[in-house]
């Protein structure tokens, strides 16, 4: 038994039957013990679920870290970190949108990259490709800002899918959409799934507004 076997038995959990359905009875049954036992360990369920996101970002920055090459470019950098981060939302829709309730190690460090660790990696890196200081912490924070705004988006749109309340806000839409004639015409394409298409599109978009920026430093 160890902190980070329940974390990662909590994770499972979750992505199998849903957060709401976590309780420390039903962990303290997945690994074996009673649930007093599991306090330990963790302290509270507030404990639990940062816990748990905090798992997943440090194995993140692991992965991330042990990738990483000088000869790669801050572009390749910032690339594969969306990607790995995009995995973990995806890989798990009811504990990613917890990134951005838990509260950080400190005031200024932004989610999804929660932790002292990840930001001082990241300005690390912005800053050994010839970022200057404030050219660093704007990449940071517009970085921050687009991974948030758009994995949380798209993990809403997902999980709605899945659970089937586009469905049944489709079943009747011409009562429901009756007073809005522009979105009853456009519904077809409005519930169209471009995510993959618009991530990339973004995460380019801002790659090249990081790279005028350095430019003119």
């Amino acid at each position: 038994m160890s902190r980070r076997l329940i974390l990662e038995l909590a994770i499972d959990l979750v992505d199998q039957e849903g957060l709401r359905k976590l309780t420390m009875r039903r962990l303290g049954s997945a690994c074996g013990v009673e649930a007093m036992a599991l306090y330990r360990y963790v302290h509270s369920r507030e404990d639990l679920l940062s816990g748990m996101v905090d798992l997943l970002v440090d194995d993140l920055h692991a992965d991330q870290l042990a990738a990483r090459r000088q000869e790669d470019g801050w572009q390749d950098f910032l690339v594969r970190l969306a990607h790995g981060v995009r995995q973990i939302a995806l890989d798990h829709p009811e504990l990613f949108p917890l990134a951005a309730t838990r509260p950080p190690e400190a005031p200024w460090v932004r989610p999804p990259l929660r932790s002292l660790r990840w930001m001082e990696t990241f300005l690390e890196t912005m800053l050994s490709y010839g970022f200057d200081d404030e050219a660093a912490v704007a990449a940071y924070r517009s970085y921050t800002t687009f991974l948030l705004g758009q994995l949380l988006l798209e993990v809403a749109a997902r999980t709605s899918q899945e659970t089937g309340e586009s469905t049944e806000s489709a079943a009747s839409p011409a009562r429901e959409l009756s007073d809005y004639p522009n979105l009853n015409r456009l519904q077809t394409l409005l519930s169209q799934d471009h995510s993959d298409a618009e991530f990339e599109d973004a995460l380019e978009a801002l790659l090249d507004r990081l790279e005028r920026q350095v430019d003119v430093q």
